[in-house]
């Protein structure tokens, strides 16, 4: 079946009217397993995932609630922001600055963006919709250059020989169809090896209540009745006309924050009596605090992180940080430097270089816990110093200076002073 194929009008066949959840379920399965001559097919691309809810998720839908928004940019920016490099293979760990992906991987991918910029657009695509994709530029087999690709425009497929194609729609019509060799793939999790989830979509029943929650509320705030309390008159008494002319005209003069914790005079023997929090409201809070989580466990990002304030940020936050970066954030420095090896290196260069992360300024403790780390790598109670002081220097971002040799303990000290002396 051509790609066209899927929206010509005789082939479509009319969907069944089924209840929204068993539409939904149908819509899932047959996305689970690749059927893209499903009748919801179209539905689902022209309005998105709809969930049991009764909320419309895309990724556009999605990142207006807040915790997505900052799952999704606190993983995209935390991707972009530490250095990658380009690396010899070796004892050395020599950066291979002199080869062209260097500079597109560290500096400039393409003619108008940064590297963090790079980054950061592949890093939210993979996020939001499982796949971000780059076009290669080459000179001879090097890539020189690296044009991002939008996922929502690109089909993947894989033939019965096996070979991977990439079927790309331009902006203004027509289809390029480019081999695998011509594509750099940044796929996110995946079950079939081939395309990676959208985690939006993964998540669409827990973002569409969190969704409908916040429009409930917004509702509220737009055609509700707002209101602090009621003013009650002693039983069998009525208030007359000038004193609710006036009551009306001091209520008024009390609106607004500039007026607030104004004292107000109660007419003819009012009595105040405000009104208390239910406990509907409380569910409706709870539930709202409760889809952060589901959120959160979807994107792999601690709650505290989502600022959410339910832990303690004293001492705690070194180890939420390194937290973070072990389960959140490693699984993705592994899928970005195994798909630059397999799609921007060729055979022979994959066994001479390697692209590497350095986390280490996310890994790094306190000031204090910094101390005692290099000061027992230097030398500590006579004990065989395992760093040098130049590696300390490049780990701080400081300049290597010649002067500083590397220090002698103790104990090697003697041992070659007696050493001198028998000889």
């Amino acid at each position: 079946m051509g790609l066209l194929s899927w929206f010509r009008r005789e082939d479509a066949t009319p969907a069944p009217a089924q209840p929204a959840a068993a539409r939904v379920q149908a819509m899932n399965e047959s996305m689970l397993i690749g059927d893209l001559t499903d009748p919801y097919l179209a539905e689902f691309l022209r309005a998105g995932m709809a969930s049991a809810s009764g909320a419309v998720v895309t990724p556009e839908s999605a990142l207006k609630n807040t915790a997505v928004f900052r799952c999704v940019s606190l993983l995209s920016y935390a991707m972009a922001m530490l250095p990658l490099h380009l690396y010899r293979s070796g004892d050395a760990r020599e950066k291979a600055s002199d080869h062209p992906l260097f500079k597109v991987l560290h500096r400039k991918p393409n003619g108008w963006q940064t590297a963090f910029e790079f980054r950061q657009l592949m890093q939210s695509w993979a996020l939001i919709h499982g796949n971000a994709y780059a076009a290669k530029v080459r000179r001879g087999d090097q890539v020189i250059a690296l044009l991002p690709m939008d996922p929502r425009r690109m089909v993947v497929e894989q033939r019965d020989d096996l070979t991977v194609r990439y079927k790309f729609s331009g902006k203004t019509g027509g289809v390029r169809d480019l081999a695998a060799d011509d594509v750099f793939h940044l796929r996110g999790f995946t079950l079939d090896g081939l395309c990676g989830r959208s985690l939006v979509r993964q998540a669409a029943e827990a973002i569409g209540i969190a969704l409908q929650a916040e429009r409930a509320a917004a509702r509220l705030f737009q055609k509700g009745m707002l209101v602090g309390g009621a003013l009650q008159m002693p039983q069998n008494k009525k208030l007359s006309n000038e004193a609710y002319d006036r009551l009306v005209a001091s209520m008024s003069d009390h609106q607004g924050a500039e007026n607030s914790n104004g004292w107000m005079i109660l007419e003819e023997g009012l009595e105040a009596k405000p009104f208390e929090a239910t406990a509907k409201d409380s569910q409706h809070l709870e539930m709202r605090g409760h889809q952060v989580e589901e959120i959160s466990r979807v994107f792999g990002v601690p709650r505290p992180l989502l600022m959410v304030n339910d832990t303690s940020w004293g001492t705690g936050i070194d180890v939420l940080g390194q937290l973070f970066v072990r389960y959140g954030l490693s699984p993705w420095f592994e899928a970005w430097e195994q798909a630059i090896s397999r799609c921007l290196l060729s055979d022979r260069e994959q066994d001479e270089f390697y692209a590497k992360f350095n986390a280490a300024a996310l890994l790094r403790g306190s000031m204090k816990d910094q101390a005692e780390f290099f000061s027992r790598g230097l030398s500590v109670n006579n004990q065989q110093p395992w760093l040098h002081v130049e590696e300390v220097r490049d780990w701080m971002d400081l300049p290597l200076r010649d002067d500083l040799a590397q220090p002698v303990n103790s104990a090697a000290k003697e041992t070659t002073d007696d050493a001198a002396r028998r000889a």
